[in-house]
């Protein structure tokens, strides 16, 4: 396993949105370490999600942390919404505006985290030169827009090469689409620290949530 401490981040995507308030307090009290919040706008990926005032109505409910994950183009005017909504991190995707570097700034000049998504056939050169503006890269395990998709193996491979490319920051590695107990340890082993899981996580309902999170923790502390 990774030498940190793995981060389980529920995706409240595969929550059920009557009742999402509670829906983040049985995540939470079943052992989630972070909130993800997947935000899409049916023009860069193939679905429409969240807006920055859902998001706020979700910030009370969440104590531990808002991972934002914004898969919208162009990102930059929409940036101080999300922040001002309350993300603690917020992660865009390479391709999602003309001026990466200049995005990052953007965030952290916000006072939030900073991240970047790599779509599956997003080569991880695509972060080479920002490296030192990000606190998490974003593997895109499934092609971002929906939920309930199979995990794409050769991004275990990327996962790897980052964690070369990373060497001594202080930058975690979060995998997205596709985390079940069967996949983490792949993942894990590669070099990730953070997992995202939608299906896996919610399935079954509020009663099942400890175990499923438990299932997919022991499975990659496993690796």
């Amino acid at each position: 396993m990774s030498a940190r401490q793995l981060r389980l981040a529920p995706s409240i995507l595969s929550a059920d949105f009557a009742k999402i308030g509670e829906e983040i307090q049985a995540m939470e009290a079943a052992g989630a370490d972070w909130i993800h919040v997947d935000v899409m706008d049916n023009h860069f990926v193939p679905n429409l999600t969240f807006g920055p005032p859902v998001c706020s109505a979700m910030r009370p409910h969440i104590k531990t942390f808002m991972d934002v994950h914004l898969m919208i183009s162009p990102v930059d005017a929409s940036l101080e919404a999300y922040a001002k909504a309350g993300a603690d991190l917020i992660t865009v995707h390479a391709e999602a505006g003309p001026h990466l570097d200049r995005t990052l700034q953007a965030i952290k000049n916000l006072g939030k985290q900073a991240g970047v998504a790599l779509n599956p056939s997003t080569p991880e050169s695509a972060v080479a030169y920002v490296l030192d503006r990000i606190d998490l890269i974003c593997v895109m395990t499934v092609n971002p827009g929906f939920g309930g998709q199979s995990f794409i193996k050769s991004q275990v491979e990327k996962v790897r090469n980052l964690r070369k490319m990373i060497g001594e920051r202080d930058i975690r590695i979060e995998i997205d689409g596709g985390v079940t107990p069967e996949t983490a340890p792949l993942v894990v082993a590669a070099g990730a620290d953070v997992l995202v899981a939608g299906s896996a996580a919610f399935k079954g309902g509020p009663t099942f949530y400890r175990s499923n999170l438990a299932e997919i923790r022991r499975a990659g502390e496993s690796a």
